[in-house]
């Protein structure tokens, strides 16, 4: 006989059994494993994802900012589960530096300029100044860039 049930996030289910041999009742909970993708950085070298090394560029970013840090745990919450619903095994760094910047944009403008400064290697004013353009022109026709 099993009785089963799933918990109150459903996260893991709750399963009642009994040993057919000596007939004594036992509980098992079973979980969902999910395995975050390896990283594949610039320099072609592979690493373990880490959500506090996400956390760290962000609040690098938004240092002295006014943006609460729920909206950061929500956003590298988004950022992990966009990488977890790809399936895929490796991700280039470069495609979560891009979901950072993306999350960035709409949190606040000076914090996104600071993390391109840094993930687009700003050579010079002209560099800088392109991205305040960038962040100052209308959604619909700003340039998507990538370098």
């Amino acid at each position: 006989m099993v009785d089963s049930r799933v918990n109150g996030e459903g996260t893991s289910v709750r399963r009642r059994r009994r040993c057919f041999s000596c007939l004594k009742r036992f509980t098992t909970y079973e979980t969902v494993e999910l395995h975050m993708p390896q990283i594949i950085k610039q320099n072609g070298n592979r690493t373990e994802f880490d959500r506090e090394r996400l956390r760290t560029g962000f609040m690098r970013a938004l240092h002295k900012r006014p943006v609460p840090a729920e909206r950061v745990d929500e956003a590298i919450e988004r950022i992990t589960q966009k990488l977890l619903s790809m399936g895929e095994r490796e991700v280039p760094s470069r495609r979560i530096g891009e979901m950072v910047m993306k999350e960035l944009y709409k949190m606040d403008k000076v914090a996104y300029i600071r993390f391109a400064s840094v993930y687009r290697s700003f050579q010079d004013e002209e560099d800088f100044r392109d991205a305040i353009k960038e962040v100052q022109q209308p959604a619909k026709s700003r340039p998507r860039r990538r370098n």
